[in-house]
Parts: C-alpha cells; sequence; structure tokens
C-alpha cells in the first residue's frame, strides 16, 4: 500500500475516501458467500449508503436502539435488501468494526515504515493517526462507544486492535530510547499516555471546536508536548 500523505489534511481526507472503498470490494472478494448481490459496483456503493446510515443513527441514539426499518429508511433500501450484505446487526456491528480496525491498521503501518529515523516516524505516527480520526470520526467514535455490545470474539478482536495500535508507538519510542534520542524508562507506558491523547481528540471533539481548535492545531501540540517529555536534551 502507498503512503497517504500527511503534508495536507484534505488531500489525506480524500485518500482515504477511495481507501475504504477498495476495502469494501476486498472484503466482498474475501468473503464472497455472505453477499447475495454480485456486482462489484453495486456492493461497493449500498455498503457505503448502509454504514453512513448505520453510523448516523447509532450516534443519535445508539446501535442497538436502531431497527432494521430505522436503517432502511436511512439508507434508502429495502429491508430485503439489507440482508443481501449482512444476516442481521451483530453481523453488521462487526462487519463495521473490521472496517475500521483494516483501514486505520494499514494508514499507520504504510506511513510509519516510509520513515527510517525514530523522530519523524512518531511525528508521522500521531499525525496519520489524528488525520484518520478527523475523516473518519463517526467510525472511531462509534467503534469506542459500542465496542462493550459487541460479541466475545469481535470484543477480542477490538481489545487486539488496540494493543497493535499502541505497539506501534511502543516499538517508535523502544527504537528511540536505543538510539539515545528519547529518554524514557518505560515505553509501554509513554505509548498508552500517546493513545489517551490521541482518543481524547475524538471523543471530545466538540471542547475543541468550542474552542476554535482544529485538528492541525491539536497535531503540532500534541507533538511538540510529547516531544518535550521525551527528547534527550543532548
Amino acid at each position: 500500500m502507498e503512503q497517504i500523505p500527511i503534508d495536507d489534511y484534505n488531500r489525506f481526507k480524500k485518500a482515504v475516501g477511495s481507501l475504504k472503498k477498495s476495502c469494501y470490494l476486498e472484503f466482498f472478494a474475501e468473503n464472497p458467500e455472505v453477499f447475495q448481490i454480485k456486482k462489484e459496483k453495486t456492493i461497493s456503493k449500498n455498503l457505503e449508503r448502509i454504514f453512513a446510515a448505520a453510523l448516523k443513527i447509532s450516534n443519535k441514539k445508539g446501535f442497538h436502539a436502531m431497527t432494521m426499518r430505522d436503517l432502511s429508511k436511512e439508507a434508502d433500501l429495502s429491508t430485503g435488501a439489507l440482508y443481501n450484505y449482512f444476516s442481521g446487526k451483530e453481523d453488521l456491528l462487526a462487519m463495521m468494526q473490521r472496517h475500521r480496525r483494516t483501514i486505520t491498521s494499514r494508514v499507520l503501518k504504510s506511513n510509519i515504515a516510509l520513515e527510517t529515523e525514530p523522530l519523524k516516524k512518531l511525528r508521522t505516527a500521531i499525525r496519520t493517526h489524528l488525520y484518520l480520526s478527523e475523516a473518519m470520526q463517526p467510525w472511531f467514535f462509534f467503534s469506542y462507544m459500542e465496542a462493550k455490545n459487541i460479541g466475545a470474539k469481535e470484543r477480542r478482536a477490538a481489545v487486539q486492535g488496540e494493543l497493535n495500535t499502541e505497539k506501534l508507538f511502543t516499538d517508535i519510542v523502544d527504537m528511540g530510547r536505543d538510539q539515545g534520542i528519547f529518554l524514557t524508562d518505560n515505553a509501554q507506558m509513554t505509548a498508552s499516555l500517546i493513545k489517551a491523547m490521541l482518543q481524547d481528540w475524538y471523543l471530545k471533539r466538540a471542547k475543541y471546536v468550542r474552542r476554535n481548535i482544529d485538528v492541525n492545531s491539536y497535531a503540532r501540540f500534541m507533538t511538540a508536548f510529547i516531544e518535550s517529555s521525551l527528547l534527550n536534551p543532548s
């Protein structure tokens, strides 16, 4: 996968939109037995409508309060058409959680891999994660709020996904410490704190909007704050 540029948020958002669509088709290719519809273009378009409708309803009144009739009306698809894409609400919830995790993991890993220096890796990881959660804010908020409602198997996958993201930051901090660039006696705890600051952006975004703080301002402040704590003065 190619790097998704982080020099301009609008370009980044557009690239993520294209990636979401390709992931719909990839999911279809890997699970053809799931879908009753076989046209790729139709699948991509309708999954996008279904997911967008589910996010809108869920972030208003909660996923489990949503009925299939609610979803049908919001997505402008018949109830019968919805069942061409998933067997029920639990299946839909699992699909949406996997979709968000897949995009987050791919974009983070590909962007980080193209940097060789620990400090550049850290800066890239922070900005990439913030841009992702801004471009997909309803998805990130949904995943966090609904994690408790998914089945045991998907819950384990969700927890593992969070740990995998945290490990990306742990590995960067470890690398920087080994090279004498970062000063910390606990890379894992440092990564946990970084993750908490990243989550604050999409979970409490309204607070920052009221203060006229956009994603670029938050990224600059967060990066400077972390570097002031980590960087070896020498």
